[in-house]
């Protein structure tokens, strides 16, 4: 994984200029996370650092970033460089990465996505728990595992296709393609059911969960207008998750 994300670390996040990912995506997120002033926040699967920086400049206290690829993580130090917020950055597989703190927050966007086994759900739900305080929050912004295959091509307005070769079963893959300005990368995702989501984060001791519908904010309906906008609202490829530790 983390070679095939050295491979288009800028590409990727020139993806976060789409659209959706301010107006839908970033209001969802930001809405779910609240009020997280003097709050210690860790962020799994940080990549460059483009949601990490946000919640830092959210007045949270202190804030570490986390991902897998050396490439993403060498861009999100540039830009801590470039503008310091005293964010902290660290190369590591989640699901290796053990407790390297205790956290009021831990965040990840598009994170469980990449789990293509209940076993390594729970290995990074494992890894959640343990560095969550008693009373803590996870907060979520991933793959929808209950959009049907058949509204995939939905995506493709909105910069982005998914693909996959057979019907939704536990550990298949889900090919995301995006697309912008010319240029196209594309990575696996694997499906897991919300069951088996719920079976994780409860196993790894993360209760009272809620899955919440993605909202589009009032600027995304001002500039481009509800119409443009349904088939992602109706089929929702993405879903907000909320658990307490």
């Amino acid at each position: 994984m983390t070679a095939i994300y050295d491979k288009f670390a800028k590409q990727y996040q020139a993806s976060k200029r789409l659209p959706f990912r301010e107006y839908i995506e970033w209001y969802s997120y930001n809405k779910l996370l609240g009020d997280i002033s003097q709050k210690s926040v860790l962020d799994l699967a940080c990549g460059e650092g483009f949601y990490t920086r946000r919640i830092k400049q959210k007045t949270a206290e202190t804030v570490v970033g986390v991902d897998i690829s050396e490439k993403m993580i060498r861009l999100a130090k540039q830009q801590e460089e470039n503008h310091p917020l005293e964010i902290d950055y660290v190369v590591s597989d989640v699901m290796q990465l053990g407790k390297i703190g205790s956290f009021d927050l831990i965040v990840a966007s598009y994170l469980l996505n990449y789990a293509q086994t209940k076993e390594q759900l729970l290995k990074m739900c494992q890894t959640i728990s343990a560095n969550l305080k008693p009373g803590g929050r996870f907060v979520s912004i991933n793959n929808n595992p209950d959009q049907p295959p058949e509204s995939f091509p939905v995506c493709e307005k909105y910069g982005f296709t998914k693909r996959i070769s057979g019907p939704l079963k536990e550990g298949e893959a889900i090919t995301y393609e995006f697309f912008r300005g010319g240029q196209k990368f594309h990575f696996d995702n694997y499906y897991l059911s919300t069951k088996t989501h719920e079976w994780a984060f409860k196993r790894a001791g993360l209760n009272l969960i809620r899955w919440h519908k993605i909202e589009v904010s009032p600027d995304g309906l001002k500039i481009f207008g509800q119409e443009f906008w349904q088939d992602f609202i109706d089929y929702e490829p993405i879903v907000g998750i909320e658990c307490l530790h």
